[in-house]
């Protein structure tokens, strides 16, 4: 790229104001996103209890006159809800730094939103399935806090790994000044691809929260803590390696819990 056009994108870069309209849309749609959220876990807090001593989201169930297209929509809702309360506050920063205009900022974050939403889409099905054997099978029933304490190992090694690693400093790192001020088209692709590795990165603890309880407002609290410490704080290894010890001796103090329980 010739220096002179490089010079230019960076002077643009750096005249480019605070985005005051962007941040004052994050800020608003942050609120609702609590207050959504909050409302959910109100409304659908309540579970089923089930064999092996574990309570079943009523997320995964269709409500009294519901079919399932507006049961997947209400999901859909919840879940877009939950992704703006939880990841707004650790992605503005990375939006933040490319001192891009508001406008572009906004569809930035739309694309960036987008790829939230189709990975909460990809895994109702599976939810939706899992409770479906649940309830025919009671022995199914009945493993499930094995299969949850398994799951919270697995989750918690993978914080420890190369992979994990490779995508934190991805999602930490900022877009460039050298696409300053793109189209908007650009801005929204761009968006995308932030997603696409904030979601990998976050996979591991957006796991340990399906584990806990999609509607339990404490384990929300606690990952989206867990994802903001180490979008945002020095030395995020660290912290990730904390929190998938955690997880680990969680996982572990499951299965025994669920073996003490199958023996008596």
């Amino acid at each position: 790229m010739p220096q002179q056009f490089q010079n230019r994108n960076v002077t643009d870069c750096e005249k480019t104001t605070m985005p005051v309209e962007f941040i004052t849309i994050c800020v608003i749609a942050f609120i609702a996103g609590v207050l959504t959220t909050a409302y959910f876990c109100y409304s659908m807090g309540f579970g089923m209890k089930m064999p092996g001593g574990w309570t079943m989201s009523m997320m995964w169930m269709r409500m009294p006159g519901q079919t399932w297209f507006t049961s997947m929509l209400c999901y859909m809702l919840m879940w877009l809800a939950m992704m703006v309360a939880m990841m707004m506050l650790p992605a503005l920063p990375t939006f933040l730094k490319t001192r891009r205009k508001w406008t572009s900022h906004c569809y930035m974050a739309t694309g960036y939103f987008a790829i939230w939403l189709i990975a909460g889409i990809a895994i109702y099905p599976v939810g939706v399935w899992l409770a479906k054997m649940e309830m025919k099978s009671e022995p199914i029933s009945r493993a499930v806090p094995l299969l949850s304490g398994a799951i919270l190992i697995v989750a918690g090694a993978i914080q420890f790994t190369r992979w994990k690693r490779k995508h934190l400093l991805g999602c930490r790192s900022q877009f460039g000044c050298a696409a300053a001020c793109p189209e908007h088209e650009k801005s929204f692709r761009l968006g995308c691809e932030q997603g696409a590795t904030c979601f990998a990165c976050c996979a591991a603890p957006m796991t340990i929260l399906l584990v806990l309880g999609i509607m339990n407002p404490l384990a929300m609290i606690l990952i989206t803590i867990v994802i903001t410490a180490e979008k945002l704080l020095p030395r995020p290894e660290i912290t990730a390696r904390v929190v998938g010890s955690a997880a680990i001796v969680a996982g572990i103090i499951m299965t025994i819990h669920w073996a003490s329980l199958t023996s008596a």
